[in-house]
């Protein structure tokens, strides 16, 4: 198996590296690149203007541009996000949290070169995954039914609700709101409307884009709309040698970047799941078995190289269930499988053998078109970083200006540009009163997953709760479930008694 995978790898760089199919991997990892640092604009929107596109090309070109455009702007929503503090791709607002404080602290360059270090590796161990463990893993993702895909969202909202700074209360509130905003429209099932308040545009759903970028945008904006200067006055003299990290900056990135690397894998081979979970979850194991805790969110190196790497390993690997199953894994990801289908190629566990120059051509790219990104970063980092000189008068309104155009050309739609402004206002109150917001994007990302597997499992069994916990998987991941809750009421009630001995002794 293992030397007819590397005769097939063989096989896909010679289609990768033919002359016409490198110019247009080129072209889109170029594209996703400065798609993902233009705040506002990200893959999805990328995606969705150059579609039309690929009617009049050939399959291989058509979708080795479009997965460059998606895994090029992963580099791209990074540096907006440490740089910025705009996640241009909901994935980035994990790196939001201690990205920007490095940025704000003067080690804006470290940051992005651990961050650069961490995905380089990561891609390329999913690479090595989809190489020599696709059908594996195939085999594995179908034995995921609704029970253990439920399961899995139900660990990730548990996770999510107690990983932010703070009290967890706050949290835990934070991704119920996040779950209601996610339930907004209409329902699979029943056909109803549901908590549109009397708006035709939200009958469909809220949009993620606009959910993202108002909560982590434009709430930034109006917190900073009175700062005049710059963001740090040691990021102004950043140069290229200022990204390369110190020893104990690679000491302490090292093991995160190597687990969310195995996060990022684990989650890619599961159909149903987005990049988004992935991130949230790699960060959130990071703060739990972090020595010093209170360090994240306030510019922990280890808080942006997990989460990162989870992302990139995640965007690789999450084509096999795309190609080999054809279930997406997030909005972008569906949109490259209408491209397949675009140009008549079924996905399916066939593909492989059907289409053979496209599955390892691409694999094939992702190598290919990773390089690239790193070529082009290390010298273009000098331009990114000279928008850290712009004043917020200027800088925040032309990302506002960004934010409005990429919202817009998503669907066309006024209202959703509505939509980014009311989350914004939102946003900013929660902030003022030190409620996380982070959480809120994760559980409006699972809201709908975790409802919809929950009703097709209750189907399934007419109503017999018991499925949960008679499969071994799912009940595998509800008993993890179970265990983080039991772990947080008991730091909680340590902590309690901690704080009483010491105002007794006091």
């Amino acid at each position: 198996m293992v030397a007819q995978s590397l005769a097939d790898l063989w096989q896909g760089f010679g289609v990768a590296l033919m002359p016409a199919n490198l110019m247009w991997s080129f072209v889109g990892v170029l594209i996703g690149n400065l798609i993902g640092v233009l705040p506002g604009m990200g893959a999805l929107s990328a995606i969705s203007m150059l579609l039309p596109l690929t009617y009049t090309m050939s399959p291989v070109p058509a979708i080795l541009m479009l997965a460059g455009i998606f895994y090029g702007s992963q580099y791209g929503g990074a540096i907006g996000a440490i740089l910025l503090n705009l996640p241009c791709h909901p994935p980035h607002a994990i790196t939001c949290l201690d990205g920007y404080p490095l940025t704000r602290q003067g080690k804006g360059g470290t940051a992005l070169g651990i961050t650069m270090m961490a995905s380089f590796f990561a891609a390329s161990f999913g690479i090595v995954v989809m190489i020599f463990a696709s059908p594996l893993l195939v085999s594995m993702a179908f034995r995921f039914g609704p029970p253990e895909i439920f399961a899995i969202m139900l660990l990730g909202l548990v996770c999510g609700g107690t990983m932010s700074r703070g009290s967890a209360l706050k949290g835990i509130a934070m991704t119920i709101v996040g779950l209601l905003v996610g339930v907004v429209g209409t329902d699979t099932n029943s056909g109803t409307t549901r908590f549109t308040f009397g708006f035709i545009e939200l009958s469909d759903k809220v949009e993620l884009v606009a959910l993202a970028l108002g909560l982590f945008g434009l709430s930034e904006f109006l917190r900073s709309v009175n700062r005049m200067d710059v963001v740090s006055a040691g990021s102004l003299n950043l140069r290229l040698r200022d990204m390369r990290p110190s020893r104990t900056d690679v000491k302490q990135s090292l093991m995160p970047a190597l687990r969310g690397t195995l996060i990022g894998t684990l989650f890619g081979a599961l159909p149903g799941t987005g990049p988004t979970i992935t991130t949230f979850i790699a960060y959130a194991v990071e703060q739990k078995i972090a020595r010093r805790p209170e360090r994240f969110g306030q510019g922990a190196i280890e808080g942006v190289a997990s989460p990162e790497a989870a992302s990139h390993s995640k965007t690789q690997v999450d084509f096999i269930p795309t190609m080999s199953l054809g279930i997406p894994g997030d909005a972008t990801m569906a949109l490259i499988l209408g491209a397949l289908l675009i140009q008549g190629i079924q996905p399916g566990p066939q593909l492989i053998t059907e289409h053979a120059d496209i599955f390892w051509g691409l694999i094939a790219s992702f190598w290919i078109g990773n390089v690239l990104l790193v070529l082009l970063n290390v010298p273009l980092i000098g331009v990114w970083v000279k928008l850290l000189q712009v004043p917020y008068r200027f800088l925040y309104p032309a990302a506002l200006f960004f934010i409005a155009i990429g919202v817009y050309s998503t669907n066309n739609s006024l209202f959703e540009v509505g939509e980014v402004v009311v989350f914004g206002l939102a946003g900013a109150l929660f902030l003022a009163l030190d409620f996380p917001v982070a959480p809120i994007l994760l559980g409006f990302v699972l809201g709908p997953m975790v409802e919809e597997n929950f009703r097709r499992s209750l189907l399934l069994s007419q109503g017999d709760m018991s499925i949960f916990v008679g499969r071994p998987i799912s009940a595998s991941f509800i008993a993890l479930a179970g265990i983080v809750i039991a772990a947080q009421l008991f730091f909680a009630c340590r902590g309690a008694m901690r704080r009483r001995l010491n105002t007794v002794r006091a």
